[in-house]
């Protein structure tokens, strides 16, 4: 690829020292001061005039502001596109790029970068990060954005904010903690980046270069305190300082290494109240930094102290010292900036002060409707200043500016008016509730602060909000007709409303102990059910009073021992009355009979356990693919099931999704006006992604497809009426985000996956070709041998098939050892597969023995960890401090408890693991010989059976490395090492 084609990545940002030196030659020759770098100042700049070639650029080079929504917002390679994010983390800064005819902002939402074009609503996402974003920078220009976050493989990504392209991804920077506080120099050249550990690292980066360490760096003592803010001196990129609530931190770095002071500063010292750090600046005169406190001062930091005489002065940093504190007012400052020549700060009260260089006032901005100020943001644009009014001293700015506060609420203030125009007020707390109009492009949207907004999707207007102040909105839900629109709140009341103007229909309702949880209607909307965290179902009715139709309670139970995953109305097969079910973390599926239930009796007709094991956590109705009706639900062990909807049998296991955390939440998507008829797919959430599944579901992993939505936690979601967008709540992130759906990328996926078997293969260990796959064929066939006869003389008959009675002896043969109710449930999958076309089956192939072991085997495989919390849950701490199970309570277990085993069938497998071989009767050794479990004895199995003896001694599985290695340190602590030990 020729230099000029290359995009920016980490390769194409390597600075040509010769030729920036010549740039700059070349300018001081001129008599020009203007930066060597390209008009847009950017640190890449060089490159354009030294490696762009006639006729082409790359998109970095070649961009402009404003070209960022150009791009085709249509066409989308992915399942589901993110179209549009709502809300955004109020606790970060925003940004002003640009600002007049196109006022475009940069926030963070989650662990997208969102900008937003406020005036032509729309919206450009730059997606990257897999953890929520934890701090961003922006550079002087506004062109070149880092981000940075915190978790699991955290990274610092360099963005330009024309094009939308990363140029610069930082892996493994902080990988442990992440990173809490980044700053970007003022020729964009560096980053100074500070970890989140409890012991911080403060690095520095010149992320122009394609290394992937860090210029110089320095860890810091837990005593200074957190440092979560840092800023670098505009006038010299080789200083910058930080700040804890306690401690300012001042540094100073060359390629030799990084240096840092911290300068003394108690209530003692000046004999006032200090007050915690917030946030620190260089002043302009470059001779000291300010930091503002909560008490409302500034403390004025000297780099050198005049009345120290100079050959007793020490270098930077360690020479700066605290010379004032000066009280600038009551409230505390929250920010801290130099604009100019002015100096600038916000207050926990809103207000926007302007000081001179003497730290005097110049002019106040403030509002009544303005909360806690948390960042602001001025325009790079100069408005052209009018004369001052005669005898006024106040000074004109000629830059508008962004105000962002702590409750999540934007401002746009034009100076020359001092006029607060508010952009957007989002949620101040977690959003957890979301619904869809079952009929026009509307969502709604509640959230824990009491707050329930109504948008219209399509053209991503805001149209309706109401505000609840008793309590937080914890679930919505509109009735099928769309004429009402049902929350639920975290102190159990239970509201009606209007779907269009939101005002209650009725009083509230009072009837749960406990938040609500799930709330839906009934398909005629005559009933209303509830669950909350107190295990409850609760129902309520619709009826006439005075010839009008008016809710009231019917009646509550508490069907459940655990939490109530989901509450599902249905119709009845036989006529057209409702349906209601509920599922629990207790496995129970409870069925109600609502035409039965009286005032305060809610009558159950069915309680069903789903499962032997595992936890289900979701369900849905299944679309009526064949004659037989099925509900589906997914489990906490990746597995999804089909039941059917009258008998409650498990007529199908599925490996479900596979994407790092359960499926929490499943629903049908509704079709497309567009899509094929026989198609169905299914919307699903798991802990910080949603997917699509194609149905039916086979266990095919080609046929689903997931992307991260909400890092800290998926809350809900809901599905648009036409099925062309999905919502997906964000709970504590405060956001919801609009997704677009592309059913032609999933179908295209699942066809490169492969035909048939092939997507089976894959998952085979080694593959089609693979040792495993011929030892399963030799399995196979071998039963195939013993279901003939093995010394028959007959002719053998060859077959395709084998008996489904033999299904476990091949399962166990390859490794997987299902249950005994996992065994009939394997036998009645395949036995009534084609009940209702040709009758039972009596025997199975090869193919779909495939398939029946992939669905049915662990998702996961058997790891040691679930094994070592059955001995925590059955055991006791022995004298060594290990978990063991007593020989005797050992035995008794298998005998008495789960899926019991006889006294010989015990001895039986026993004696199989240990190669423990029986004697012969009438030898001299076996006069009296033992039987069932007393033909074990104490050498074959210890009196204290721990995890680690029973997988490796008894089971005779290998152990990981991980465990084996503690293992062994566990039996070398207990040698004697000699009179030391």
């Amino acid at each position: 690829m020729s230099q000029d084609r290359q995009t920016a990545q980490e390769a194409d940002v390597q600075p040509d020292e010769a030729a920036l030196a010549a740039a700059r030659e070349k300018k001081a020759s001129e008599g020009n001061e203007e930066s060597p770098f390209c008009p847009r100042s950017s640190p890449l700049g060089y490159r354009e005039k030294h490696t762009r070639h006639k006729g082409s650029a790359s998109m970095v080079w070649a961009a402009m502001p404003g070209m960022l929504f150009r791009k085709n917002r249509d066409s989308s390679f992915y399942p589901l596109d993110l179209s549009w994010v709502f809300g955004y983390n109020s606790s970060l800064a925003v940004h002003s790029l640009m600002d007049g005819e196109d006022r475009v902002l940069l926030y963070v939402s989650s662990h997208t970068v969102v900008i937003h074009d406020i005036l032509q609503n729309r919206q450009s996402h730059l997606q990257g990060h897999t953890n929520v974003i934890s701090c961003l920078c922006v550079s002087e220009d506004k062109r070149w954005v880092a981000t940075a976050d915190q978790g699991p493989d955290a990274m610092i990504i360099v963005w330009d904010s024309y094009s939308g392209v990363p140029v610069r991804t930082i892996f493994q920077s902080h990988s442990e903690d992440g990173v809490c506080a980044i700053a970007i120099s003022q020729d964009a050249k560096y980053l100074v980046t500070i970890s989140a550990a409890a012991v911080q690292k403060v690095c520095v980066w010149r992320w122009t270069l394609p290394t992937g360490e860090p210029t110089c760096s320095t860890e810091l003592s837990p005593e200074f305190g957190y440092q979560d803010y840092v800023i670098f001196n505009p006038q010299n990129p080789h200083e910058f300082v930080s700040n804890s609530k306690t401690q300012v931190i001042f540094y100073l770095w060359d390629d030799s290494g990084l240096q840092y002071g911290t300068p003394f500063l108690s209530n003692q010292t000046f004999k006032c109240l200090v007050g915690q750090f917030s946030q620190s600046v260089f002043h302009f005169n470059n001779t000291q930094a300010l930091t503002g406190t909560s008490a409302g001062k500034l403390v004025v930091w000297d780099m050198h102290d005049p009345r120290t005489l100079p050959e007793e002065l020490l270098p930077k940093p360690h020479g700066v010292t605290a010379t004032k504190v000066v009280a600038m007012q009551e409230e505390s400052l929250t920010v801290l900036q130099v604009l100019d020549s002015c100096i600038v700060t916000g207050d926990v009260k809103g207000q926007v002060k302007f000081y001179d260089g003497q730290l005097r006032l110049l002019t106040v901005y403030s509002h009544d409707t303005v909360g806690p100020i948390q960042s602001i943001s001025f325009s790079t644009i100069l408005r052209d200043a009018p004369s001052a009014l005669p005898g006024s001293s106040q000074p004109f700015l000629t830059r508008n500016f962004i105000l962002s506060t702590s409750d999540a609420t934007m401002f746009h203030v034009a100076t020359d008016s001092t006029n607060f125009g508010r952009i957007m007020t989002e949620a101040k707390k977690a959003v957890n509730a979301i619904a869809c109009h079952p009929q026009e492009p509307l969502v709604a949207v509640g959230s824990h602060c009491g707050l329930l907004k109504v948008w219209e999707y399509k053209q991503t207007q805001y149209l309706v909000s109401r505000i609840f102040t008793e309590a937080g909105i914890q679930c919505l839900s509109y009735d099928p007709e769309g004429h009402l629109l049902a929350a639920g709140f975290t102190d159990g009341s239970v509201y009606i409303l209007d779907a269009i103007s939101l005002q209650s229909i009725c009083e509230e309702f009072q009837c749960s102990q406990g938040p609500v949880t799930h709330i839906s209607f009934s398909h005629d909307s005559k009933y209303l059910a509830t669950a909350d965290e107190t295990y409850s179902v609760t129902v309520y009715k619709r009826v006439l009073q005075n010839g009008s139709r008016c809710w009231e309670h019917l009646a509550g139970l508490v069907s459940h021992y655990k939490p109530i995953r989901g509450i599902l109305f249905g119709v009845h097969p036989d006529s057209n009355e409702p349906r209601l079910l509920s599922l629990g973390e207790d496995r129970q599926l409870v069925e109600y009979d609502l035409n039965s239930s009286i005032k305060d009796h809610l009558v159950v007709t069915h309680r069903d356990r789903l499962e032997q094991v595992a936890v289900p956590l979701c369900l849905t109705w299944y679309p009526q693919l064949s004659t037989e009706s099925f509900f589906l639900t997914a489990n906490n062990c990746y597995k999804m099931k089909l039941y059917n909807t009258t008998t409650k049998m498990c007529r199908k296991t599925l490996l479900g999704p596979t994407y790092g955390s359960p499926l929490e939440k499943i629903q049908i998507l509704p079709r497309t006006s567009s899509a094929d008829p026989q198609q169905h797919y299914l919307v699903y959430i798991t802990k910080d992604k949603v997917g699509l599944q194609m149905l039916p579901v086979d266990g095919n992993p080609h046929k689903s497809s997931a992307f991260i939505c909400h890092p800290d936690g998926a809350a809900d979601f809901a599905i648009s009426h036409d099925g062309r967008y999905v919502f997906t709540a964000g709970g504590k992130e405060r956001t919801f985000m609009k997704w677009k759906v592309n059913l032609h990328a999933l179908d295209a996926a699942a066809f490169l996956g492969g035909e048939d078997l092939i997507p089976f293969y894959n998952l085979l260990d080694g593959g089609r070709e693979g040792k495993f796959f011929r030892e399963l064929e030799d399995y196979f066939y071998y039963v195939q041998l013993c279901s003939q006869g093995i010394k028959t003389l007959e002719t053998r008959q060859v077959s395709t098939h084998i008996p489904l009675e033999e299904i476990p002896s091949v399962m166990r043969a390859i490794g997987f050892y299902p249950s005994e109710e996992e065994i009939e449930e394997m036998i009645n999958e395949v036995k009534f597969s084609k009940y209702a076309d040709t009758g039972e089956v009596t025997k199975i192939n090869l193919d779909d023995f495939i398939k029946l072991y992939i669905n049915h085997r662990p998702a996961l495989g058997l790891s040691m960890k679930t094994i070592q919390r059955a001995f925590q849950v059955l055991g006791y701490d022995n004298k060594k401090g290990d978990k063991v199970i007593d020989r005797g309570d050992f035995l008794s277990l298998l005998q008495c408890r789960g899926e019991q085993m006889t006294e010989d069938e015990l001895a039986e497998c026993l004696i199989t693991l240990l190669g423990k071989r029986p004697r012969k009767e009438g030898s001299e050794l076996d006069t009296h010989p033992p039987t069932g479990a007393a033909a074990l004895t104490e050498e074959d199995i210890p009196a204290e059976i721990t995890a680690e003896i029973f997988v490796a001694d008894i089971l005779g599985l290998p152990i990981a490395e991980p465990e084996k290695k503690e293992r062994k340190k566990k039996e070398e602590s207990l040698t004697y090492k000699g009179p030391e030990s």
